[in-house]
């Protein structure tokens, strides 16, 4: 019997805890380079956001259904700079 990986491994492997290789030597950057780089990725948000349309539209009919029946939604996040509210 295998055992499952651990939290820690399923999760390491995921894309958004991955180096971006494009920001690799931000740090060296230009001013313009570093708002070059951000634009350019900022850009991609919509069309990932757009493939997963359907998951998002099931969850808030969950959320909404639960909210319907005296439900509570809790935000939590690390990272979020404030966006969450």
């Amino acid at each position: 019997m295998s055992e499952q990986p651990s939290l820690f491994e399923q999760l390491q492997n995921l894309a958004t805890e991955q180096k971006n290789p494009h920001s690799t030597h931000i740090d060296m950057a230009s001013v313009e380079e570093i708002l070059r780089v951000i634009n350019t990725e900022d850009h991609k948000v919509p069309i990932a956001v757009r493939r997963e349309l359907p998951y998002v539209a099931e969850a808030v009919k969950i959320v909404v259904e639960a909210f319907q029946n005296g439900g509570r939604l809790f935000y939590v996040g690390a990272g979020t700079s404030g966006r969450l509210g």
